[in-house]
């Protein structure tokens, strides 16, 4: 499925079809990080509840939900959530171009064991919101930190180690690198983000992982636009999420505004989701193993990037609006349309920089430098590969 109407808009608004391959990198890097920022202070909410406590939309960065009071409200105490404060879809991701500068190639199942759980536990950093310099294992959500579980203390094979873990959006929400280093070749994002997520989620939490990468990846080829990321995402998703995003977005090309769109593209994605309609209290079969279900911020978060015809802005609003687990819907919105082209508003990146203590744009300076000497290393060994397959008679050899 392509939108219609996406190839008689162009890019979409703000997209820059001649972006290179750092600007790409740099917008879905800080894009995805901004995005997470706005939506951390509103997780959880539905968009009613939300405009009744911000008397309106949220359109930036705004406090946290219970004010002052955030060291001890519930349900999300003692995180300081809100005031440009970026959340663990920030952490895992820069954790991951870590991993990334540390082995200097394409990753598997074992360099999240051998390089990823090991930085998540040993190595103090800091976490902006505990305002405070701690070990990342120390905020990761659960699901998260089954890696250290597993891995570290179970010492189980890599390639399982997510299964039985619960099925959500814990892998989705940071492999957007992969993606990166895999930049306009959607199939080879896809596999190797399967191969890194099978250490952290099994099922349908694993597959939207895939194909997260597979549209980032997809995004920065020359030209793309939203309906070639939506068709390469269809052309490689598997069951229940190839049809949760078939279709919202198929509802979603129907809008060109987010503020009409929440409802819909809820009910859209509302028969593949697990978790049911009270985000707080999950249904009985939230978050097991199925062909049938998808997690509900990946669909979403291509819907919106659909809505928004492509535009970081409008993207990234519409997934905080939503609601839910928005935090990631919005990461994953920013990642997209920043691998597009399109600009991360500046005046929200610095403050989330400022208020998170971060630096935004060093993980994607390093992640260019990497994808440039794995894509080198990719063609030396294409080559070799194919001067070996000509010696043994292959098709185009010499006679």
């Amino acid at each position: 499925m392509t939108p219609k109407g996406d190839e008689s808009q162009g890019a979409g608004r703000g997209v820059s079809r001649g972006a290179l391959l750092d600007e790409r990198i740099t917008g879905a890097l800080v894009g995805a990080a901004v995005g997470d920022a706005l939506g951390g202070p509103v997780e959880g909410y539905t968009p009613d509840q939300i405009l009744e406590r911000h008397g309106g939309r949220v359109h930036g960065v705004v406090g946290p939900w219970h004010g002052d009071a955030w060291r001890t409200a519930r349900p999300v105490a003692p995180y300081h959530k809100g005031d440009g404060h970026v959340t663990d879809d920030t952490l895992m991701t820069h954790a991951l171009v870590r991993v990334y500068a540390r082995v200097r190639d394409h990753l598997d199942a074992y360099a999240v064991a051998d390089h990823l759980v090991p930085d998540l536990m040993t190595n103090p950093r800091w976490i902006p919101e505990l305002e405070a310099e701690a070990l990342p294992l120390h905020r990761i959500f659960l699901a998260e930190k089954w890696l250290v579980a597993r891995l570290h203390h179970g010492h189980v094979d890599p390639r399982e180690a997510g299964v039985g873990n619960i099925v959500n959006c814990g892998a989705a929400m940071y492999m957007a690198p992969v993606g990166l280093v895999n930049a306009a070749n959607p199939a080879a994002a896809y596999a190797e983000a399967l191969e890194v997520a099978g250490a952290h989620q099994s099922s349908y939490g694993r597959e939207a992982a895939g194909v997260l990468a597979a549209a980032v990846a997809a995004a920065c080829a020359p030209g793309a636009t939203p309906g070639s990321v939506v068709a390469a995402c269809l052309s490689l998703a598997k069951d229940g999420t190839r049809a949760a995003i078939e279709k919202v977005c198929e509802v979603a090309v129907r809008y060109t505004d987010f503020e009409s769109a929440l409802g819909p593209l809820r009910e859209a994605v509302a028969p593949f989701d697990t978790v049911g309609p009270d985000y707080r209290n999950p249904s009985l079969g939230a978050r097991r193993p199925s062909r049938l279900h998808a997690i509900e911020e990946l669909p979403v978060a291509l819907g919106m990037m659909v809505v928004a015809r492509g535009d970081c802005r409008q993207a990234v609003l519409g997934a905080v609006n939503y609601g839910r687990d928005c935090d990631s819907i919005a990461t994953m919105a920013g990642a997209l349309t920043g691998a597009l082209g399109s600009p991360v508003p500046q005046e929200w990146a610095k403050t989330v920089a400022e208020a998170s203590r971060l630096d935004l744009w060093e993980p994607a300076r390093t992640l260019a430098g990497v994808t440039r000497e794995i894509f080198a290393r990719d063609v030396r060994r294409r080559r070799a590969h194919e001067q070996a397959f000509a010696e043994i008679g292959g098709p185009g050899c010499s006679e």
